[in-house]
């Protein structure tokens, strides 16, 4: 007797299936990041239609605390061309989605030691927003050269090595 057939698998996403839609470059260069965090967004349709077209800018984006939540302000997506009078605020506040923990954790760091928390990237996450929040503190002019000097030496071993082998 024959074993009877087992049905195809069906074509699931893969696992943390994950599509960056902006990233905040400038802040990487201006800041030092010591950690970062996930966190989700609370927003409107026309938000997440025009983030998948990636309308979206970064960076003069911060978060606050403000009453035990963290919002995140001066991100801005722009309009979504075809939600006519049902658009929304360009620079609107942004309500951040993270366990009580993490919000605790954050807000010690950011009152007492002086840090800030600024978005990283925003990407869709299995089908959610997601921003990729960094707690960061700001680098001084002598930082930038020295991290440009790393890069630059990084750069050049490369090169050496590529053409080496």
């Amino acid at each position: 007797m024959s074993k009877p057939a087992k049905p195809a698998k069906s074509a699931k996403p893969a696992k943390d299936d994950i599509k960056v839609v902006a990233q905040n470059r400038k802040a990487l260069h201006d800041f030092f990041v010591h950690e970062r965090f996930e966190a989700g967004i609370v927003l409107v349709g026309s938000e997440v239609k025009s983030l998948r077209e990636a309308k979206v800018t970064l960076t003069d984006g911060f978060a606050a605390l403000i009453k035990g939540e963290l919002w995140l302000e001066g991100m801005s997506i722009n309009e979504y061309a075809w939600a006519n009078r049902f658009n929304h605020e360009i620079k609107r506040k942004r309500k951040l989605l993270l366990h009580r923990q993490e919000i605790e954790k954050i807000a010690t760091k950011i009152t007492l030691r002086g840090y800030t928390l600024i978005p990283l990237s925003v990407y869709f996450k299995n089908g959610k927003v997601k921003v990729e929040l960094g707690l960061v503190t700001h680098k001084k002019q002598w930082d930038k050269r020295e991290s440009a000097k790393e890069a630059d030496a990084k750069r050049e071993m490369d090169r050496v090595t590529r053409r080496g082998s």
